[in-house]
């Protein structure tokens, strides 16, 4: 649960945006989204070697 600290006199644009900037820092979406299916351990791992070889690829200049 996200708490917000207002003051009285503040706008209530600046606490939506200070809610919206904490929420997105939580990453509570990424988190839902990722409990939405369920995907193999075995897959994940090959998911973060092929962007590991990616990120080398781009680093390098060697991608076409």
């Amino acid at each position: 649960m996200l708490i917000i600290d207002s003051k009285d006199c503040e706008n209530i644009d600046k606490a939506l945006k200070k809610y919206k900037k904490k929420f997105e820092k939580a990453k509570i979406l990424v988190q839902l989204r990722e409990r939405q299916s369920f995907t193999k351990p075995s897959v994940k791992r090959r998911g973060e070697i092929l962007k590991a070889v990616y990120k080398l690829k781009v680093s390098n200049g060697d991608l076409d």
